[in-house]
């Protein structure tokens, strides 16, 4: 993937219909700032200065919607004091700014980890998600099963995940829609997949894959995760890696396939293709 600038892929792909923002849910709010936080500052090498990540956030949002950060925006959400409510514009300039830092400190050090630096990329979002459905996991009382193994655990895992995507809908992390569909009916690489609900169990058995439409209407990151993969080669997937990590709390191992380029999507409805298997 050519490197590009902000600036160049902001101009290739803006998003006017993010530029009114709306409020984000304290919860949400409060959950991913320990979550992203304390992962980023966990990393190698990492002495917790954050004049960069002051300095990103600034950056976007001069780029991205106009000369409109508050002062102390960075600090608020370190200190999850949250003085005002956080705005959607100002979450995707925090999320881009972390996440951004944090793929750079990955790459500079990359001789402190076991993996190349993409894999690398892709375990610190892990972190993050799983950090976040921890709290999630707990506001919720969510009641998940032990296994896939039956109609009847596929669709308890089912409804706890339409109870993640209330949340996230509630909160403002999605604007106007979410869905996560065990029926499937789609072209994908040459292949046309198809899967009702109650082939779920039978995909599954002896090493299977299954399949799941992941929908969601106006992610409020939308934006960020667009500019941070054409111009760095990752992306944030907030609520897809905190889905995962529901899933890999049922042994299975499940995620959007690797293809996934978030600027083809309309804002209303970007859809993830997934793959499911055991652990």
């Amino acid at each position: 993937m050519p490197v590009k600038s902000l600036s160049q892929v902001v101009q290739e792909r803006p998003f006017p219909e993010y530029a009114a923002w709306w409020q984000v849910g304290h919860y949400f709010s409060d959950f991913m700032a320990e979550a992203m936080v304390t992962e980023w500052i966990s990393l190698h090498k990492n002495s917790g200065d954050m004049s960069n990540v002051r300095r990103y956030v600034e950056e976007y949002l001069n780029v991205v919607y106009g000369p409109t950060c508050r002062a102390g925006l960075v600090g608020d959400f370190v200190a999850r004091t949250f003085s005002e409510p956080l705005q959607s514009g100002e979450f995707d300039a925090l999320s881009y700014a972390f996440y951004r830092s944090a793929f750079e400190l990955i790459e500079q050090h990359s001789d402190q980890y076991d993996k190349d630096h993409e894999r690398e990329w892709r375990l610190f979002t892990k972190r993050v998600g799983k950090r976040f459905f921890a709290r999630l996991y707990e506001h919720l009382n969510l009641d998940l099963p032990g296994d896939l193994v039956s109609a009847e655990q596929v669709k308890q895992v089912s409804s706890c995940i339409d109870r993640v995507g209330a949340f996230l809908y509630e909160q403002g992390y999605l604007r106007s829609h979410f869905a996560f569909r065990f029926d499937v009916d789609i072209n994908h690489q040459g292949r046309h997949i198809t899967q009702a609900f109650g082939e779920v169990v039978n995909n599954l058995k002896e090493g299977g894959t299954a399949y799941a439409l992941y929908e969601m209407g106006y992610p409020i990151i939308l934006p960020s995760a667009v500019y941070l993969y054409h111009t760095i080669g990752e992306a944030q997937h907030h609520s897809s890696r905190t889905i995962e990590d529901l899933f890999e709390s049922v042994g299975y191992d499940a995620r959007e396939t690797d293809d996934f380029d978030p600027i083809g999507y309309p804002s209303e409805l970007v859809v993830e293709l997934w793959e499911i298997k055991r652990k």
